[in-house]
Protein backbone atom coordinates (compact mmCIF):
# COMPACT_ATOMS: atom_id res chain seq x y z
CA UNK A 1 0.00 0.00 0.00
CA UNK A 2 1.34 3.43 -0.91
CA UNK A 3 1.99 5.80 1.98
CA UNK A 4 -0.60 8.27 0.72
CA UNK A 5 -3.19 5.48 0.63
CA UNK A 6 -2.29 4.42 4.17
CA UNK A 7 -2.59 8.02 5.38
CA UNK A 8 -6.01 8.43 3.77
CA UNK A 9 -7.16 5.09 5.21
CA UNK A 10 -6.30 6.24 8.72
CA UNK A 11 -7.95 9.61 8.15
CA UNK A 12 -11.12 7.86 6.94
CA UNK A 13 -11.06 5.80 10.15
CA UNK A 14 -11.24 9.01 12.21
CA UNK A 15 -7.61 9.81 12.96
CA UNK A 16 -6.61 13.45 12.61
CA UNK A 17 -4.57 14.86 9.75
CA UNK A 18 -1.26 14.90 11.65
CA UNK A 19 -1.72 11.33 12.85
CA UNK A 20 -2.56 10.22 9.32
CA UNK A 21 0.63 11.70 7.90
CA UNK A 22 2.95 10.39 10.62
CA UNK A 23 1.51 6.87 10.68
CA UNK A 24 2.14 6.56 6.94
CA UNK A 25 5.88 6.60 7.72
CA UNK A 26 6.07 4.03 10.52
CA UNK A 27 8.13 1.78 8.27
CA UNK A 28 11.05 4.25 8.24
CA UNK A 29 10.51 5.69 11.71
CA UNK A 30 10.87 2.26 13.30
CA UNK A 31 8.09 3.17 15.70
CA UNK A 32 4.87 1.31 16.30
CA UNK A 33 1.66 2.65 14.84
CA UNK A 34 0.37 3.11 18.40
CA UNK A 35 3.37 5.29 19.29
CA UNK A 36 3.10 7.44 16.16
CA UNK A 37 -0.65 7.89 16.60
CA UNK A 38 -0.19 8.96 20.22
CA UNK A 39 2.71 11.26 19.34
CA UNK A 40 0.66 13.14 16.74
CA UNK A 41 -2.68 13.07 18.59
CA UNK A 42 -2.57 16.71 19.71
CA UNK A 43 -1.57 18.19 16.36
CA UNK A 44 -4.79 17.82 14.34
CA UNK A 45 -6.88 20.83 13.41
CA UNK A 46 -3.88 23.11 13.38
CA UNK A 47 -2.48 21.92 16.73
CA UNK A 48 -5.18 21.12 19.24
CA UNK A 49 -7.85 22.63 16.94
CA UNK A 50 -6.25 26.06 17.35
CA UNK A 51 -6.20 26.18 13.55
CA UNK A 52 -2.64 27.38 13.42
CA UNK A 53 -0.14 25.32 11.43
CA UNK A 54 -2.07 22.58 9.62
CA UNK A 55 -1.73 19.09 11.05
CA UNK A 56 -0.40 17.66 7.79
CA UNK A 57 2.46 20.14 8.09
CA UNK A 58 3.22 19.41 11.74
CA UNK A 59 3.00 15.69 11.00
CA UNK A 60 5.52 16.11 8.18
CA UNK A 61 7.77 18.14 10.48
CA UNK A 62 7.69 15.31 13.03
CA UNK A 63 8.81 12.82 10.39
CA UNK A 64 11.57 15.14 9.13
CA UNK A 65 12.73 15.83 12.68
CA UNK A 66 12.79 12.18 13.62
CA UNK A 67 14.75 11.17 10.53
CA UNK A 68 17.10 14.14 10.32
CA UNK A 69 17.10 15.83 13.73
CA UNK A 70 19.81 15.73 16.33
CA UNK A 71 19.46 14.19 19.75
CA UNK A 72 22.88 14.81 21.19
CA UNK A 73 24.74 18.04 21.71
CA UNK A 74 27.94 17.24 19.88
CA UNK A 75 29.91 18.38 16.86
CA UNK A 76 27.32 17.03 14.43
CA UNK A 77 24.29 18.68 16.02
CA UNK A 78 24.73 22.06 14.29
CA UNK A 79 24.91 20.41 10.85
CA UNK A 80 21.90 18.24 11.69
CA UNK A 81 19.97 21.31 12.84
CA UNK A 82 20.76 23.11 9.58
CA UNK A 83 19.66 20.15 7.46
CA UNK A 84 16.46 19.68 9.45
CA UNK A 85 15.56 23.37 9.30
CA UNK A 86 16.29 23.53 5.56
CA UNK A 87 14.11 20.50 4.82
CA UNK A 88 11.27 21.97 6.89
CA UNK A 89 11.59 25.34 5.18
CA UNK A 90 11.67 23.73 1.72
CA UNK A 91 8.66 21.53 2.55
CA UNK A 92 6.71 24.56 3.81
CA UNK A 93 7.60 26.67 0.78
CA UNK A 94 6.54 24.01 -1.72
CA UNK A 95 3.33 23.20 0.17
CA UNK A 96 2.49 26.93 0.32
CA UNK A 97 3.16 27.32 -3.41
CA UNK A 98 0.76 24.47 -4.08
CA UNK A 99 -1.97 25.35 -1.56
CA UNK A 100 -1.48 29.01 -0.66
CA UNK A 101 -0.78 28.54 3.04
CA UNK A 102 0.30 26.14 5.79
CA UNK A 103 -2.30 27.59 8.18
CA UNK A 104 -5.30 25.35 8.89
CA UNK A 105 -7.89 28.12 9.05
CA UNK A 106 -6.61 29.70 5.83
CA UNK A 107 -6.55 26.35 4.04
CA UNK A 108 -10.12 25.33 4.87
CA UNK A 109 -11.66 28.83 5.18
CA UNK A 110 -13.73 27.91 8.23
CA UNK A 111 -13.36 28.47 11.97
CA UNK A 112 -13.95 24.94 13.23
CA UNK A 113 -14.19 26.20 16.81
CA UNK A 114 -17.38 28.06 15.92
CA UNK A 115 -20.37 25.73 15.95
CA UNK A 116 -21.90 27.63 13.03
CA UNK A 117 -18.72 27.45 10.93
CA UNK A 118 -18.13 23.80 11.86
CA UNK A 119 -21.63 22.99 10.65
CA UNK A 120 -20.97 24.90 7.41
CA UNK A 121 -17.63 23.13 6.96
CA UNK A 122 -19.33 19.75 7.35
CA UNK A 123 -22.09 20.75 4.92
CA UNK A 124 -19.42 21.83 2.41
CA UNK A 125 -17.67 18.47 3.00
CA UNK A 126 -14.40 20.33 3.61
CA UNK A 127 -12.84 17.55 5.63
CA UNK A 128 -13.28 15.09 2.76
CA UNK A 129 -12.79 17.42 -0.17
CA UNK A 130 -9.93 19.60 1.09
CA UNK A 131 -8.27 17.86 4.02
CA UNK A 132 -7.88 14.56 2.19
CA UNK A 133 -6.18 16.42 -0.65
CA UNK A 134 -3.83 18.14 1.79
CA UNK A 135 -3.00 14.79 3.41
CA UNK A 136 -2.27 13.14 0.08
CA UNK A 137 -0.11 15.94 -1.23
CA UNK A 138 1.75 16.33 2.09
CA UNK A 139 2.66 12.64 2.15
CA UNK A 140 3.78 12.73 -1.49
CA UNK A 141 5.79 15.91 -0.91
CA UNK A 142 7.36 14.39 2.19
CA UNK A 143 8.33 11.32 0.16
CA UNK A 144 9.95 13.59 -2.44
CA UNK A 145 11.69 15.62 0.28
CA UNK A 146 13.12 12.51 1.92
CA UNK A 147 13.52 10.37 -1.22
CA UNK A 148 17.11 9.37 -0.52
CA UNK A 149 16.20 8.28 3.03
CA UNK A 150 13.16 6.16 2.15
CA UNK A 151 13.10 2.56 0.95
CA UNK A 152 11.30 1.84 -2.33
CA UNK A 153 7.53 1.43 -2.02
CA UNK A 154 6.13 -2.06 -2.37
Amino acid sequence: MKRSEKALKYYAEGYNCAQSVVVAFTDVLNLSEETTLKLAAGFGGGMGRLQQTCGVITGAFMVIGYLKGNYQQDGESEQSRKITNQLIQDFSRIFTQKHGSINCKSLINFDINSEEDLKKAKEADVFNKKCTYFIKTAVELLEDTLAKDLPPQK
